[in-house]
């Protein structure tokens, strides 16, 4: 089998290589390295295409732009993927506000020259494609929730799972980069439902895991794990820290692309994440990671929250485990963090 992946030097998509290569598949790559660009050197992925071309000798890099409508349609059309896995994105809530036509173009534009092509050159090919939950935008934070010592939660007892798939996602604030990934959200469920093309859509919570490059604006358990193990200090934002995500380790997120691509409909959605029994809030992980890695760090607040940012947001795995039976969150946060303080503690002894 032939898969693309791109964004394959990032977190999501260099699992994505390591797995379909594991596999024996021929895996190509679209990289241009565009995190560096938006994060600086705390961004750069060339480290992770140097390890993925160690592990995997026949992977596959191209230094291509998902933007380019050249070169991207001349790749398809020379290479007709047997499966394609869209990773790629301009994934910073807080930078789309300084770069609102390049956070478009990317997340936006990339999309739908993508889904062409593959519409053009391999229309029967799954294709799977990576959202975000701020596509539902701040709505969630108009739920009734309850605070306790260290967190948010949910009041109502039909979200006692989360939030699921049927959660509206306009009439909201969502950031511009929540509304550009709404946006490609949208266009690759319409291309699998107009053209009948096997699109699948997940809306990711915070997806995690140890080749994360976390930055302070995208990335936050990384970014929490590097700031705790080398003794800086940490500024919460907003929410009295008591805010919750849901934490997923990329395996996992892999996992559920596969079992999807191997059953795939048009234009289908899940959301996928961590789930409750994953979900903490930032004091909560904060004492997590302290504890596992034995070291504390100085914490102030700065009261203001992000725009758009969810109070309480954890994904409702009923619909995902219903339509992949067998698949579900096999690492628990706990061991996605001493997996990620591991990580952090051999790249600084290296």
């Amino acid at each position: 089998m032939k898969v693309l992946v791109t964004g394959s030097s990032g977190l999501i998509g260099s699992e994505a290589v390591r797995f379909h290569a594991g596999r024996g598949d021929t895996v190509h790559g679209i990289d241009n390295n565009t995190r560096m660009d938006l994060f600086g050197p705390g961004g750069d992925t060339r480290p992770t295409l140097a390890l993925l071309r160690d592990a995997c000798p026949a992977f596959v890099h191209h230094d291509i732009d998902i933007r380019d409508r050249v070169r991207v349609p001349r790749l398809f059309e020379s290479e007709r993927f047997d499966r394609v896995i869209h990773c790629a994105a301009q994934p910073s809530h807080d930078l789309a506000a300084s770069m609102p036509l390049d956070d478009f173009d990317i997340n936006a534009g990339g999309t739908i020259n993508l889904l062409d092509a593959a519409r053009r050159f391999c229309p029967e090919s799954p294709f799977v494609h990576v959202s975000t939950n701020k596509v539902y935008g701040d709505a969630p934070n108009r739920l009734n929730l309850i605070e306790l010592e260290t967190r948010y939660d949910y009041a109502d007892p039909a979200h006692a799972n989360g939030i699921a798939e049927s959660f509206p996602i306009d009439q909201s604030l969502h950031s511009l980069f929540g509304a550009s990934k709404a946006s490609g959200d949208l266009i690759a469920q319409e291309y699998g439902r107009y053209f009948g093309m096997p699109v699948g859509v997940f809306r990711g919570g915070c997806l995690t895991g140890p080749q994360h490059a976390g930055v302070k604006l995208h990335g936050f358990l990384s970014f929490l794990v590097s700031t705790v193990t080398s003794a800086k200090p940490y500024t919460i934002i907003g929410y009295k820290g008591k805010q919750v995500r849901d934490q997923i380790h990329s395996a996992d997120v892999i996992d559920a692309f596969d079992r999807w691509s191997a059953d795939p409909r048009p234009g289908e959605v899940f959301n996928i994440g961590g789930g409750k029994a994953n979900a903490a809030s930032v004091l909560e992980c904060l004492s997590l990671i302290e504890d596992v890695t034995g070291t504390r760090t100085s914490v102030d607040h700065d009261p203001t929250p992000r725009v758009g940012d969810h109070i309480c947001y954890y994904s409702d795995l009923t619909k995902l485990k219903a339509r992949l039976p067998g698949w579900n969150v096999t690492r628990s946060l706990p061991e996605i963090v001493e997996d990620i303080a591991r990580a952090h503690t051999d790249a600084s002894a290296a």
